[in-house]
């Protein structure tokens, strides 16, 4: 866990894989986020979650550092002044060079996964979000992707709907490869910030493992 910026406010960390961004434990954010601050000597050593990233999605994340500041946070998503987008590999490579997805997605806590359905019903969210195809390599498809709604595995489920599972994502389809971990990093966040209300932007790099590595130059010139 890396900490990017940080003043009274928030605290925007660099997530990653393994870790879980809600919750106690030694492998929560939230832990580790405060042991960090505590060993910096910082009295508030509180954090709150706006936001969620996947238990193996890596990249930024932002933390409120007191209630009123989640408030805001919570606020600005709520108007669409929060900005996520994500880098994710996929295995295959489509015809479409570009796109806009709009599913209706279900989350069934029993099984852990998330399923596009065809009709509203209770349990169901709309979800939405737009892709850009940036390089096919060797079988797979390095995508820019915006994400409007925040959905549980959103990003993950409907490319896996369409028969674009990412790369290592096997609860999604993925076929077994020398990909370990699965290929999704939320590399850009943007967000007012809680107080001044100044827009902020902060971004990270995607990992230097496969199937990342076969990306390096389009990544390099893409963050």
């Amino acid at each position: 866990m890396k900490i990017i910026y940080l003043d009274e406010y928030v605290a925007v960390c660099e997530k990653p894989s393994g870790t879980l961004s809600e919750g106690e434990g030694a492998n929560s954010l939230i832990t580790l986020l405060s042991s960090e601050l505590s060993s910096r000597g910082e009295r508030n050593t509180s954090v709150f979650p706006v936001h969620r990233l996947d238990k193996d999605t890596v990249g930024v994340t932002v933390y409120a550092r007191s209630a009123a500041a989640a408030a805001a946070l919570s606020a600005a998503i709520t108007n669409g002044d929060f900005k996520k987008k994500y880098f994710a590999v996929r295995c295959g490579t489509p015809r479409e060079g570009e796109g806009e997805l709009c599913d209706l997605l279900y989350y069934d806590r029993s099984r852990g996964k998330s399923f596009v359905v065809d009709r509203e019903r209770r349990g169901v969210k709309s979800a939405r979000l737009k892709y850009r195809l940036l390089q096919s390599e060797r079988g797979f498809s390095l995508v820019d992707v915006e994400l409007f709604t925040g959905r549980t595995h959103q990003i993950r489920v409907q490319f896996a709907s369409r028969g674009l599972p990412l790369a290592g994502d096997r609860r999604y389809g993925a076929p077994k490869t020398d990909v370990e971990k699965i290929a999704l990093c939320a590399y850009s966040l943007t967000f007012p910030h809680p107080k001044s209300g100044e827009v902020l932007n902060f971004t990270v790099d995607a990992p230097k493992t496969l199937p990342w590595t076969f990306f390096d130059k389009m990544l390099d010139n893409n963050v």
